[in-house]
């Protein structure tokens, strides 16, 4: 990729600055492998029950392959209707375009998949004026979309802000995770590229916002039919899991929870306080899938800690409140 669309390091660190709670509305896109699991729902339909702070303009379908999907091809298509199962849950309709993602995953660094998400991603961020508010891409699944988008027009740099729930801390031993490694060369795109970025760590960061049927049913049981899916998805999740535990951990009991990862990016949007965080030079990801570090390197954001508590209450009000 070319570096001439590179931002100066005054620039970089003025975009990777906290949104201010208090301040304008943020636009954003988000791009979901929806359907992968059941942390995404949750995500896309907190994000959309945020006006106050969050403007979501676009929906986009991202690949995703495990027990549920053969394909990156499926997975997005899965993903995609996922989408509107949400949307048909939701008071009124959303009038927020959904859009097909990658069929495929790159096959070489900085080499773009075209997408519909990926040109529109483009289109909405070339829109903007250099000195506008950045474009929130909000990435939580693998960023085959995003990073394909900023191969194909590196522009779009100077223009949005990527924030990405993504592979552990720099301090974990290895970053074998699942959205990094579904697509591990976009994964060293979005890394190596000079994009402003926010990452969200899985582990340790996003392992913090854990909970349980028990609490869900108290928070949000019986609320709206947007809840009880959401609640039954989880009790689905749970059910297909718990055997998996017992067996991976040879056990006979467990008190099951589960954490919510992807909610950790849109919190840190409409609160960046309900987390800590620190500017640190961007991580070489090696093909070995561990870290590399090289302290010439540009500068991403990168999330260390997350109020679970903050977080879950500002969640589980809204989802409760929904409609009201």
């Amino acid at each position: 990729m070319s570096t001439s669309h590179r931002l100066s390091e005054h620039r970089l660190v003025e975009r990777l600055a906290k949104p201010d709670p208090k301040g304008p509305v943020l636009d954003m896109v988000l791009d979901t492998d929806t359907f992968n699991e059941i942390d995404d729902q949750f995500a896309l339909v907190y994000a959309l029950l945020s006006p106050d702070r969050l403007k979501v303009h676009a929906v986009y379908a991202a690949p995703f392959v495990n027990a549920k999907s053969k394909s990156p091809a499926q997975g997005m298509a899965m993903s995609y209707d996922e989408i509107f199962e949400l949307y048909k849950r939701m008071p009124a309709r959303p009038d927020v375009p959904v859009l097909r993602g990658s069929e495929k995953w790159m096959r070489q660094v900085s080499g773009p998949v075209d997408s519909q998400a990926c040109d529109d991603m483009i289109e909405r961020a070339m829109a903007r004026h250099v000195d506008d508010a950045p474009l929130y891409v909000v990435a939580i699944g693998a960023p085959t979309n995003v990073s394909s988008a900023i191969a194909k027009c590196p522009e779009i740099m100077d223009r949005i802000v990527v924030v990405w729930l993504g592979g552990h801390a720099q301090s974990h031993p290895t970053t074998r995770e699942f959205n990094l490694g579904q697509d591990l060369l976009a994964s060293q795109t979005l890394f190596d590229s000079g994009v402003p970025l926010v990452r969200v760590p899985c582990i340790p960061t996003a392992q913090m916002l854990r909970t349980t049927v028990s609490e869900l049913t108290h928070y949000i049981g019986n609320k709206n039919p947007m809840c009880d899916f959401l609640l039954k998805r989880y009790a689905e999740h749970e059910t297909m899991e718990t055997p998996l535990k017992l067996k991976r951990w040879d056990c006979e009991h467990i008190a099951y929870c589960k954490e919510i990862w992807d909610v950790a990016t849109v919190a840190w949007l409409i609160n960046p306080a309900w987390g800590r965080s620190l500017l640190t030079p961007s991580p070489i990801l090696t093909r070995d899938v561990t870290w590399s570090l090289d302290y010439s390197r540009h500068m991403i954001r990168d999330l260390v800690t997350l109020n679970r508590d903050a977080i879950f209450g500002d969640m589980f009000h809204k989802l409760a409140n929904m409609g009201g």
